[in-house]
């Protein structure tokens, strides 16, 4: 597990480090461990053309200081300064002492090799402006390496401004910082590489934590030969209409390969998921408050109409765990207290445009923005992007940092939903349970999409393999 920290946080764990270090030790640790990385990515070392981004603090000294080494190992490093007067001195120095040469854009005659951005660092503003702009958008395009956090991104939000650095790989120093992981900075880090200078920061001080493949293994939960299958769990899924079928099929396909041991289905889809699924039970005419159960997916499909706020409010009205998602947010948003008057578990799961219909305000700060909703609502809320961010009522969140983009695709999030509906049934908490459903569903498009653009059915047809993946 990884823990993602506030740029407070890191000052403060640096100004620690410092004092207990010899002068200049830190920033040595960072320069030669960003050299090392951008020498892995030269074509060659000896004749390799380099140019730097130097800002005026101690980012810009880290990059000068990485510079020089690249110059040492025989490339052709050129640094251009924001500023010439407050370039950092010691690193300035030992730059020019390694052999390296100070430029400007306007004598670059060809593109060159590799870019190492270190215009501002942690304690950048959103954007850049002046000459930190012009140098940026000089070698826009290169293959960029950025020193901590891409210039031009908020660290504590990943909000990225005009002229913002959009870096291929990015070497942050010690800590995950959160802009790297959500907003914009997720596509503006690229490739985010974390190495190891030495400081202290307790995992359990990180409100924020990312989920790597050990730890979600260890949370699936593994049948034993004392399970059966009401042990294992049993998951209701309310969903899809005569307009939506397939919202049923995939829902329902996800929660029966999601790892319950039984699966219950009502909705207008039954004959559908009888064929496809003949070990889900399906209840033609019940009602929610008569099918046994020990969690429920709600919304896929659904839709709008008195009928399905009916059932919503059946579903809202049990106590247990509920997942909540698409048409279902929608009708919740009528009636937001059917989740804040619940004292069992509710999952919520929007995109951005249902996260908004939630009388919410989603801002530059994403992650804020989801701590906010999760508190007033007294829910845990999966905000799906480009990082899904799950956030407990408490505050404490996770980011997830599988996937790919060719899952905005209609019916992904289907799938996702009752994959998480099969882990509330096996007893996770809510929290752990979308969180543990994130990760697994982005590994299982990843591997959709290995053979070219996969369909929602594709990825619900990869989750069995990303579970065992994940699981090792």
């Amino acid at each position: 597990m990884q823990g993602v920290y506030r740029v407070d946080q890191v000052r403060a764990a640096e100004r620690e480090l410092i004092e207990a270090l010899p002068d200049g030790t830190l920033m040595g640790r960072a320069a030669n461990a960003l050299a090392a990385h951008c020498a892995r990515q030269l074509p060659r070392r000896y004749g390799a053309r380099v140019v730097l981004l130097v800002g005026t603090g101690d980012n810009g000294g880290d990059t000068l200081f990485a510079g020089a080494a690249l110059a040492g190992m025989g490339a052709r490093v050129e640094a251009w300064l924001v500023d010439p007067g407050h370039a950092h001195p010691a690193g300035l120095g030992e730059f020019r002492r390694r052999g390296g040469r100070l430029g400007d854009p306007r004598n670059l005659r060809q593109s060159p090799d590799l870019v190492i951005d270190g215009i501002a660092g942690i304690g950048g503003r959103p954007g850049l402006t002046g000459r930190a702009a012009e140098l940026a958008r000089a070698v826009s395009g290169a293959f960029t390496v950025a020193a901590d956090v891409p210039s031009g991104v908020d660290a504590d939000t990943g909000e990225a401004g005009v002229n913002a650095v959009r870096a291929d790989q990015t070497v942050t120093f010690g800590a995950l910082k959160i802009g790297l992981v959500v907003g914009d900075g997720v596509e503006h880090a690229g490739e985010v590489s974390l190495v190891d200078i030495g400081l202290d920061l307790d995992l359990d001080r990180a409100t924020t934590q990312v989920l790597e493949s050990p730890d979600v293994a260890e949370l699936l939960p593994k049948p034993n030969g004392k399970d059966d299958k009401y042990t294992r769990g049993v998951v209701g899924v309310v969903a899809g209409s005569a307009q939506y079928p397939g919202a049923a099929v995939l829902a329902t396909g996800s929660a029966v390969h999601g790892g319950a041991g039984m699966v219950r289905y009502l909705g207008a889809a039954a004959e559908l998921i009888s064929s496809r699924y003949p070990e889900v039970v399906v209840h033609s005419d019940a009602r929610p408050a008569d099918v046994r159960v020990q969690a429920w997916v709600i919304g896929p499909g659904m839709g709008v109409d008195d009928q399905a706020m009916a059932l919503v409010r059946e579903v809202m009205a049990t106590d247990l765990p509920v997942i909540v998602d698409a048409d279902a947010l929608t009708l919740l948003a009528r009636a937001p207290a059917l989740v804040i008057n619940r004292s069992a578990p509710t999952v919520l799961t929007p995109h951005d445009r249902e996260f908004v219909r939630l009388d919410a305000e989603l801002t530059v700060d994403r992650l804020g923005s989801v701590r906010r909703l999760a508190a007033r609502l007294g829910a845990t809320v999966l905000l799906k992007g480009n990082a899904t961010i799950v956030a407990a009522p408490d505050g404490r969140t996770f980011v997830n940092r599988t996937g790919t983009p060719w899952l905005a695709t209609a019916g992904s999030g289907d799938v996702l939903s009752g994959l998480i509906g099969s882990l509330l049934a096996a007893g996770l908490d809510p929290t752990r349970a979308a969180a543990v459903g994130a990760h697994v569903h982005g590994v299982a498009g990843q591997l959709a999409a290995a053979d070219g653009p996969p369909s929602s059915a594709d990825v619900l047809g990869s989750l069995r393999h990303a579970l065992r993946a994940v699981a090792g």
